[in-house]
């Protein structure tokens, strides 16, 4: 449950070449450039509908491919620094290399632990790059996935998304019975007005929602707030995407005081958090009322922050 993934990024998979012949052994730069030009079209396009401010996830990803450039350049000490600055801006705020590669690297971040691993297996390449193979293969091969994972790639799964109007988007996927049970608005960018319809679609098909995606749809604190009791009252509900938005760590407030009601979220396991502007951790009792309505699921890992015997009584209170 701690360690669930971006919905369409398998780890180790992204970014990797098909099987084919040797000439084509170029594909993955290829596409890791081809990607790189996306993420920044697509910024382009959320920055217009949101006062001209990009959100993080531009910021990030164009990080990445300047630290990339800098090693291919041979200027380690530049790319040294800047992943030091991803890594702060990601909310891994140690700015001591082992504790990055040493200490953290048993923990981990339970709001995107995806991209916390990455960023470890980053720093590991840049700072002890290994004389046999192809280091700088495997480099990139790491950037094209961290870039792929803090991106709005499932927008460009379905191709055509971007070409249509959001409102056109929107429009088709709120009509009639949700397909697989699932609410699927991940890269339309929405307005306070578009989540009245929301709402209204949430309320009207409640019995049939298990997955309300909502990734990269330009979401702040106040429109979430109003979508918040919508939401909550699904009764089947069990995964909420709310990744690459602009959130902030104000609003954990809200959400935990609502997971300590039962009755609100009643069959939540998972609301994916990450890639936001400063959301870098959960607090402990977000993370108890998690686990108390899904028991059988798992542990998640930063409740062994309490302490083994906290967490003995914990479980026992549950058992």
């Amino acid at each position: 449950m701690g360690t669930k993934q971006t919905k369409g990024c398998p780890p180790g998979s992204a970014g990797e070449s098909p099987p084919g012949h040797h000439r084509k052994k170029a594909a993955p730069r290829e596409r890791g450039d081809f990607l790189a030009s996306l993420v920044v079209k697509s910024g382009e396009k959320f920055g217009k509908g949101a006062g001209g401010s990009l959100p993080p996830y531009h910021r990030r990803i164009c990080m990445i491919q300047d630290m990339l450039l800098l090693v291919k350049q041979g200027k380690q000490e530049e790319a040294t620094e800047l992943l030091k600055n991803l890594r702060q801006d990601l909310g891994m705020e140690s700015t001591s290399l082992d504790d990055v590669l040493y200490r953290y690297a048993s923990f981990r971040n339970l709001v995107d632990p995806i991209t916390h691993d990455l960023i470890i297996s980053l720093a590991r390449y840049i700072h002890c790059p290994k004389p046999e193979g192809d280091s700088l293969g495997a480099m990139e091969k790491l950037c094209r996935q961290l870039t792929y994972h803090l991106s709005p790639h499932s927008q460009w799964r379905r191709q055509g998304i971007m070409k249509r109007k959001p409102q056109s988007c929107l429009k088709a996927v709120l009509m009639g019975k949700p397909q697989d049970n699932t609410v699927d608005l991940s890269g339309i960018p929405l307005t306070l007005k578009d989540l009245e319809r929301v709402t209204s679609y949430l309320e009207h098909s409640s019995e049939h929602i298990d997955t309300v995606e909502l990734c990269f749809t330009e979401l702040t604190d106040e429109m979430l707030l109003q979508l918040l009791p919508a939401l909550c009252g699904l009764p089947r509900l069990t995964t909420l995407a709310l990744n690459g938005n602009r959130l902030t760590k104000a609003i954990l407030r809200d959400l935990t005081e609502t997971l300590k009601d039962p009755k609100k979220f009643p069959s939540i396991t998972w609301i994916d958090l990450g890639n936001n502007v400063d959301i870098f951790s959960l607090p402990q009792p977000f993370l108890v009322s998690l686990k108390r309505r899904c028991p059988k699921q798992g542990n998640l890992p930063t409740i062994l922050e309490f302490g083994e015997g906290q967490v003995s009584d914990l479980e026992g209170q549950e058992g």
